[in-house]
């Protein structure tokens, strides 16, 4: 989907240098809040922005000052399965 957005021409120049480079800041700071918000998940951020991995997703988010999602139930479900996969 496009999404059209109007800007003033200040606002728009003090945001990025070209057109691409708006877009793109539009659009991580909408993965951003999505994410925060809890409105996004982690695998919704890496398809918006075209990111690879968890990792990168993880990684971005670090830069941006977004801490993750992860919850205590999110910790013990991951202890359970390194629990019943020995090495």
């Amino acid at each position: 989907m496009k999404v059209t957005v109007d800007l003033p021409e200040d606002i728009a120049t003090g945001l990025g240098t070209s057109q691409e480079q708006l877009a793109r800041v539009l659009l991580e700071s909408a993965a951003i809040e999505g994410y925060r918000s809890k409105m996004l998940s982690e695998e919704q951020v890496r398809r918006m922005l075209g990111l690879e991995s968890r990792l990168e997703v993880h990684q971005f988010l670090k830069i941006h000052g977004v801490p993750l999602n992860y919850s205590v139930d999110d910790l013990e479900h991951d202890l359970a399965v390194i629990r019943s996969n020995p090495a």
